[in-house]
């Protein structure tokens, strides 16, 4: 899609949801979510947040971030099955509701990353061991690991915890059954998005898994898989001689514009803040729809009426909503 019509769509973009009849309503960072006693109707929003705060609205990134995710599960069902049930709308996914897991499980296959609970800024502070793999001293970042490992991390706490295995089954997060088994179809998830991944010139470097028990007990995958929201990709064709170079890899880039913010406000402190500039929610728009396009090999498909009333006419012909 090119530039010119992004920017007419520039207002075109959904920021919140009010569906009566649909479901108890939750709010995320960017999914506003319906439950109902077997369901969840996760309605993914445009809303970019950075700062525990909304920040922009970016043309068809909730659409993005659907179709990929919708891509993901259909390509990965025989490795575990999943929550999606239908996509009734480009910007909605309808999936089975389960009981969610507490833990989120992230495989990492470099020494890589800027957040706490990353590897390479626990391993500035001295940690070596992570997911049961020793590293060795004088390292430098962006290194590849020997193998891929997994740090996960608590889910429903206010700041993100790292845990270990024996952790894990200690506080009564997951029983030791339950962990072998989500940490084996962890690492084959990722196995499997690495190598799908490279095929359309990408590195997938990081990731984050979540899981939960259907009525039967069983572990299923739910929430998204491998997007550009939940996931970092990297540009292969230039990894080798960046790093040669000393460069960071190049990467799919979503932080140019919170740190326009970060320069041009206090996102932390002001209770208003500037509008993001135009030809930045382009750009950033443009790239969501590129690395769809580059990941699920189709064309990225316009839809020319305004989003809100496009979802509500396809939930009610999906009989979602009743009159």
């Amino acid at each position: 899609m090119d530039k010119q019509t992004i920017e007419k769509n520039i207002k075109n973009v959904l920021t919140e949801t009010n569906f009566e009849g649909l479901g108890e309503k939750k709010v995320g960072k960017v999914r506003d979510s319906y439950f109902t006693k077997d369901r969840i109707v996760m309605v993914t929003t445009d809303r970019y947040s950075a700062f525990d705060r909304i920040l922009a609205t970016i043309p068809f990134k909730g659409q993005v971030l659907v179709g990929t995710a919708a891509w993901w599960f259909e390509q990965t069902k025989d490795i575990i099955p999943n929550h999606m049930l239908e996509v009734p709308d480009p910007n909605v996914m309808v999936g089975q509701r389960v009981e969610a897991l507490p833990v989120e499980i992230v495989p990492r296959a470099f020494l890589s990353g800027v957040t706490a609970t990353s590897i390479w800024t626990n391993y500035q502070k001295g940690q070596r061991e992570f997911g049961g793999l020793k590293l060795g001293e004088g390292l430098k970042k962006n290194t590849r690991l020997k193998r891929p490992i997994l740090t996960p991390s608590t889910k429903f706490e206010e700041h993100d915890r790292n845990l270990t295995p024996e952790e894990i089954v200690k506080e009564g997060l997951m029983t030791e059954k339950e962990w072998d088994f989500v940490s084996e179809k962890s690492l084959e998830l990722f196995e499997f998005g690495q190598k799908t991944a490279l095929q359309k010139g990408l590195i997938l470097v990081d990731t984050k898994y979540e899981f939960g028990k259907d009525e039967k007990g069983d572990i299923i995958l739910i929430d998204e898989i491998h997007t550009p929201d939940s996931s970092r990709y990297w540009f292969a064709d230039t990894f080798e001689a960046r790093i040669a170079s000393g460069e960071e890899p190049q990467n799919f880039d979503k932080e140019f514009l919170r740190l326009w913010f970060k320069e041009n406000s206090d996102p932390y402190k002001d209770e208003k803040l500037p509008d993001a500039p135009v030809d930045m929610v382009v750009e950033l728009s443009s790239r969501y729809i590129k690395i769809y396009e580059t990941i699920t090999g189709k064309e990225f498909v316009y839809h020319d009426e305004p989003v809100i009333q496009r979802i509500e006419k396809n939930l009610r012909n999906g009989g979602y909503l009743v009159e």
